[in-house]
């Protein structure tokens, strides 16, 4: 049975191919939808970029049906997204009707989503009138719009194309029994042949045991085999060393040359832009593997924003990157180095030699990035898309390391089965060059462990 889609705008900011992810249905955009999109155009952010390819992209689908002689924008036009045997869809932009003639005559006119549900409510009724059976579902991001879309006896739903179930994530650690020649073999430093029935990833690390033993040991699957995880000497990375097997997990991945990108999945406390940045001062300043390292994060506020900032742009970017430079003042630390004024000092330096590097997302785009060790912090505030734009930035001999945790996002858009993060994490899970941990221990304090836990 076909369906008419109504998209609210912030899916189309979300995502610009969302307009053709509906295979064979049928696609409106109120036109409230167009003249918001037209108010993003000009931001030189995702979201301006977005409504620009959107725009564009209907535009395109008018001219095609036009020079064709076909039937105009209200009248649907055809989309060119058939596939798997399935005809194109249509889209059509849905002109306003009077609001009087809705349930949302007392509503305010001026309000747009007040008007896209006026408009959604109309084309039920239409449809219903042709094919009672005909599903008519508002797509939104916006929870309340979702909430009243449903009050109206509209269906709704979530823009979920770009969606993974976070709480079966893939976690970069699975369990294998080995028999007593394959751990006799695995001890002695050789490699072991993966088993055929189970579905292990690259980079993925196991939990080995004997049959009928008590013998255990750690694997680590690569090239198709199972061998010995990144070898850390007494281990140890920039002076610290890992409280828990997960951590020292993360830290082999995050030392391991060979693993170019890098995803970390953790509560608040974890550690996970910690042992980044012990990572990145152990292969940057003492092995010289990479030339320096650079730290990013969303410029998404927690709570109300503090709005205008004044100073330059390194004044602008210290406020937000401070939780940056609090790690880095206990990396840096140490039984000759305990002077607050001595470790800032030391940042500096690291900062105006160029070793190190605090930058916005926002000025990330167009870029080419080689010999760097690249820390995207916070990244469960990125869409899917923004996270593909940052990697796509990876030169020669690049590491890129995602950290964050998807239970705390800010981005009003985003829950923790659409972010970036849990996306790239589970969409990566094949690909030889990606590792990736779930660090489920709260190391901060037991303080910290409890809040995580309970709150």
């Amino acid at each position: 049975m076909k369906k008419t889609f109504i998209l609210d705008t912030n899916v189309l900011l979300h995502s610009a191919s969302a307009l053709e992810s509906f295979e064979d249905n049928t696609v409106v955009i109120p036109m409230p939808v167009i003249e918001e999109l037209d108010k993003f155009k000009k931001n030189q952010d995702e979201l301006g970029r977005n409504a620009r390819r959107v725009v564009r992209r209907i535009d395109v689908l008018r001219e095609k049906s036009a020079k064709a002689g076909g039937p105009k924008l209200f009248e649907g036009v055809p989309m060119e997204n058939a596939s798997g045997g399935k005809k194109a869809g249509t889209l059509i932009v849905a002109l306003d009707v009077p609001m009087k003639e809705s349930h949302l005559s007392a509503a305010d006119p001026g309000y747009a989503d007040n008007r896209i549900l006026a408009i959604a409510e109309n084309i039920l009724k239409e449809v219903k009138a042709k094919n009672p059976a005909e599903k008519v579902i508002i797509v939104s991001k916006d929870l309340n719009m979702r909430l009243r879309a449903d009050a109206l006896g509209l269906g709704v739903e979530d823009y979920r194309k770009e969606s993974i179930r976070y709480e079966s994530l893939f976690t970069g650690v699975d369990s294998l029994e080995l028999s007593g020649a394959d751990m006799e073999d695995f001890k002695a430093g050789k490699s072991v042949e993966l088993p055929k029935n189970k579905d292990l990833h690259p980079n993925e690390f196991l939990n080995l045991s004997e049959m009928g033993s008590t013998q255990k040991a750690v694997g680590f699957v690569r090239n198709g085999r199972i061998v010995r995880p990144y070898h850390l000497p007494e281990d140890t990375v920039w002076n610290i060393q890992p409280r828990s097997q997960e951590q020292r997990m993360a830290l082999q991945l995050l030392c391991d040359p060979a693993v170019q990108v890098v995803t970390l999945v953790g509560r608040a406390g974890s550690g996970k832009t910690f042992l980044a940045l012990a990572a990145a001062l152990q292969t940057v300043k003492k092995e010289k593997l990479y030339d320096r390292i650079l730290v990013t994060r969303p410029i998404v506020p927690m709570g109300n924003d503090i709005g205008y900032l004044p100073g330059s742009k390194d004044e602008k970017m210290a406020l937000w990157m401070q939780p940056i430079f609090d790690n880095l003042s206990v990396l840096l630390r140490s039984e000759k180095t305990k002077d607050d004024n001595a470790i800032h000092r030391q940042i500096n330096e690291m900062q105006h030699a160029g070793i190190l590097s605090l930058e916005a997302l926002t000025y990330i785009r167009g870029r080419s990035i080689p010999n760097e060790f690249v820390i995207i912090d916070e990244a469960q505030n990125l869409t899917p898309h923004e996270v593909k734009t940052v990697l796509s930035r990876a030169g020669e001999n690049t590491k890129m390391v995602l950290t964050g945790d998807p239970d705390q996002i800010d981005n009003p858009y985003l829950n923790a089965d659409t972010n970036g993060l849990t996306y790239a994490a589970e969409h990566l899970k094949d690909v030889d060059l990606h590792g990736h941990i779930t660090l489920v221990k709260s190391e901060r304090s037991p303080l910290a462990a409890a809040a995580a836990k309970y709150l």
